[in-house]
């Protein structure tokens, strides 16, 4: 048995354990996951088997390789899941079962936008054009705990100072403790000589060539092909180009902030590398987080509002809602759900003091004080609930805030901005390079007829490729 197919049957052994794990956890979403990732890894390896131009290879390789770290993310949460699942049941022993009073902080948003990576060229080849042009395509995987996002294709060369990434990527499930990995990969380009041009278009070009050049002209394109066979493969049994991890770093709720920030990048490869790029070091981006307490309701209901103890001819009953930094309180439930100014905005941030208290003389109210430091006068709110059960549940709510509001930190300090991303379009073809093949057309009427089953064959694999990059794009977004 030869060595690829023994990689072969290893990968779908592989598979079939991913797929058995899934169906005993009885997780259907995690489930889906995995079956759409395989269903797209599958594709994009017989696109990659199809592919003639190095366009289409290197989008089909890119994909490739982002269904695979999603895949490897996936079976790490499902190890998660089954020790969990573990955990539960040895703890449904008497002996073990413990009341927990861990507090959870709320979830959150996490986005990424204008990502820039500099580049610091020599100035030979950035101001004089000297030098072998050294050009690559990369692109950046961002990882937050199982969720895997890409961003666009890049080609790099001397004349680009800094790598641009436009489209912002978004997290909608966070914790305050995330690690948000960001992974550059790069992918070495031929120069455009006639080893990177497809063996078919080669033949094609040489035929009008006579057939001593013609013959030479074939035997260059093999024969560098086959020297690059070795060097370019994606996985063990897939030709085509390759992406290898060029630079990466880990942002996290420390590095949160809203505006433009610059971060350390830790540099992955050597220089001798083929796919190496001169990178400055660093990686410029803004990184913003939206927990849930800060842009969704946290609580809501009727309260009465004293404005200071001791003077009941104040006292109203008001709709409030717990949101952000305020308590917003309506004359009316309806007004809350409009744009309809609160008859009062009550503070609540890291330096509010609340405290609950009982006044038996008038009839066991139940009572909230808040209050508020504003330059040396401090200003104190009285929130009467309706009944000990509606005061237990308030007081539930300002605890989990605090605590939300402790854990996320600077994010809680105002509402931080969010980028939605557009829907993910297919990509769009690199530009062409200049290069005998690619700047050569063959008109329709000069085609012999031995060559149009090779036209229309070409033309059907690239509505193929078409066809599954775009239903891949629009599946995963």
């Amino acid at each position: 048995m030869e060595v690829t197919d023994k990689l072969r049957i290893l990968e779908d052994l592989n598979m079939l354990y991913i797929r058995q794990i899934a169906l005993s956890l009885e997780d259907t979403d995690i489930q889906k996951k995995i079956e759409h990732e395989i269903r797209m890894r599958e594709g994009a390896c017989k696109l990659l088997a199809a592919c003639t131009q190095r366009e289409q290879a290197l989008q089909a390789t890119k994909s490739l390789h982002v269904c695979s770290s999603r895949i490897v993310a996936y079976m790490a949460e499902l190890q998660r899941m089954k020790e969990a699942q573990v955990v539960r049941h040895a703890a449904r022993r008497p002996s073990d079962a413990a009341p927990s009073d861990e507090r959870l902080p709320c979830r959150g948003s996490v986005c990424v936008s204008d990502l820039r990576i500099p580049l610091m060229w020599k100035d030979t080849e950035y101001f004089r054009n000297k030098g072998e042009l050294h050009r690559c395509a990369v692109f950046c995987l961002l990882q937050l705990g199982a969720e895997i996002h890409d961003t666009e294709m890049v080609l790099v060369d001397r004349t680009l100072t800094d790598i641009c990434f436009d489209s912002a990527v978004l997290f909608s499930d966070a914790g305050p403790d995330f690690a948000l990995k960001v992974e550059l990969y790069s992918a070495a380009l031929s120069g455009g000589g006639a080893g990177s041009a497809p063996r078919k278009l080669a033949s094609r070009i040489s035929s009008s060539m006579g057939r001593s050049a013609g013959r030479r002209l074939r035997d260059c394109a093999n024969a560098s092909a086959d020297r690059q066979g070795a060097l370019l493969l994606p996985t063990p049994t897939l030709p085509g180009p390759k992406y290898h991890l060029l630079a990466h770093t880990v942002l996290s709720l420390a590095e949160v902030q809203d505006g433009f920030r610059t971060h350390d990048l830790a540099i992955a490869c050597s220089e001798e590398s083929s796919f190496w790029l001169p990178l400055y070091g660093s990686v410029c981006c803004r990184l913003a987080a939206q927990p849930r307490c800060m842009a969704a309701q946290v609580m809501c209901g009727f309260l009465r509002v004293q404005p200071a103890p001791g003077d009941p001819q104040g006292c109203a009953r008001l709709f409030c809602v717990l949101r952000g930094t305020n308590l917003l309180c309506y004359r009316h439930a309806q007004e809350a759900e409009g744009s309809v100014q609160p008859a009062l905005t009550i503070a609540i941030n890291k330096e509010t003091r609340i405290r609950a208290t009982e006044q038996e003389e008038r009839g066991k109210l139940h009572s909230i004080s808040v209050t508020n430091r504003y330059g040396a006068e401090e200003v104190t709110h009285t929130l009467l609930g309706e009944s000990r059960a509606d005061t237990q549940r308030w007081m539930e709510a300002f605890w989990q805030h605090f605590y939300d509001m402790s854990q996320w930190k600077q994010c809680c300090d105002e509402l931080m901005r969010i980028e939605v991303p557009p829907p993910r379009r297919p990509p769009a073809p690199l530009p062409r390079q200049g290069s005998l093949y690619h700047d050569m057309a063959l008109p329709g009427p000069a085609v012999p007829p031995s060559c149009e089953g090779l036209l229309l064959q070409d033309n059907a694999v690239s509505a193929e490729i078409r066809a599954l990059l775009s239903s891949y794009y629009s599946d995963s977004y």
